[in-house]
């Protein structure tokens, strides 16, 4: 067994389901001592477009102004090969090294942040860049990190994403959203066992419905303003009938076939933050081609479809609601 698989494997239970890693780097931002200090120009964001943990991150960053304070790199949605072993790499820059951290592949800096790390380099990671170490790459909770203790970077208009007014439904919300939708067709993707991927297929499809359901009633999860709970939405959604529809087969109706949903989805979209931070080609590379759990020798075909110009289609949600 290669360290390839065996890091995959750390991830597929007996049963068949698929379990996915902790995050290992989780110290918060805040003013205490034992805290990350809030330091702009300190940081960067590392990212690939095809990861929607990393993707919702880089929303929250737009929206709020943040990019004018912490840096963002990018890697490649082509995975590495023959290297034996899960990376990303930074090949889409000039000598294929970050530009700023001088780095070529994500993994080194997991191992000059821990020498002994084994899981898999994920994003997102914030590098503290002077030491070019990852100091934080939980992204359950580095959306909220950027929402309330970044907030005096925040731009003049920035939305405020986490009202302390919704925070108790909003994180209710988002836990359903991870476990149900985000994380739910990863399940059924790369379960191993038909059981597994069958039960987990009900419950996205099943969540599905409920949002449907609720996104007939608001314009937005949590009424009229766009919440931190939106962002998690969407980052799943926006990617279903391009990736996860064929690739993790949870083919029972695509995000199209479903009047509120699709209309909510192109409304985010179209607002700035969205759509401009939202690479379709990168997506479908990523799943078509790239994927660490697939068959090897498995042919990959790069999917023609579907066609992104539906995507500023007009939509009615702003006079349904208003």
């Amino acid at each position: 067994m290669n360290k390839e698989e065996n890091t995959i494997n750390k991830e597929l239970r007996t049963d068949g389901r698929f379990i996915r890693q902790n995050n290992q780097f989780t110290t918060p931002f805040g003013e205490k001592s034992e805290e990350l200090p809030i330091t702009p120009h300190k940081y960067r964001l590392i990212w690939a477009p095809v990861c929607p943990w990393a993707h919702r991150i880089v929303i929250v960053r737009k929206l709020l102004g943040l990019e004018y304070v912490i840096s963002l790199g990018t890697l490649d949605p082509i995975r590495p090969t023959g290297i034996g072993r899960i990376d990303w790499a930074f090949t889409l820059d000039e000598d294929q090294r970050d530009p700023v951290l001088q780095v070529h592949y994500l993994s080194e800096l997991y191992k000059n942040s821990d020498p002994n790390y084994s899981g898999r380099p994920t994003v997102p990671a914030i590098i503290d860049i002077q030491s070019k170490k990852i100091v934080q790459n939980d992204y359950h909770n580095l959306t909220y990190y950027l929402e309330r203790e970044w907030k005096k970077f925040h731009c003049v208009d920035a939305p405020d994403l986490f009202p302390k007014a919704l925070e108790s439904d909003i994180r209710s919300l988002n836990e359903v959203i991870f476990h149900e939708i985000n994380n739910g067709v990863y399940k059924a993707g790369f379960a191993q066992s038909q059981a597994s991927y069958e039960a987990t297929y009900e419950l996205v499809f099943n969540r599905l419905d409920w949002l449907e359901e609720r996104l007939s009633k608001q314009r937005y999860l949590h009424g009229s303003q766009i919440t931190d709970s939106d962002i998690r939405l969407y980052v799943t959604l926006v990617r279903f009938d391009a990736a996860y529809y064929a690739a993790f087969h949870v083919n029972k109706k695509r995000l199209i076939d479903y009047p509120n949903l699709w209309s909510y989805t192109r409304d985010l979209y179209q607002t700035p933050g969205f759509g401009d931070t939202t690479d379709f080609e990168a997506i479908k590379k990523h799943y078509f081609l790239s994927l660490h759990i697939t068959e090897e020798t498995k042919s990959k075909i790069l999917p023609k479809g579907p066609d992104v110009s539906l995507w500023n289609k007009a939509h009615d949600r702003e006079e349904k609601f208003s």
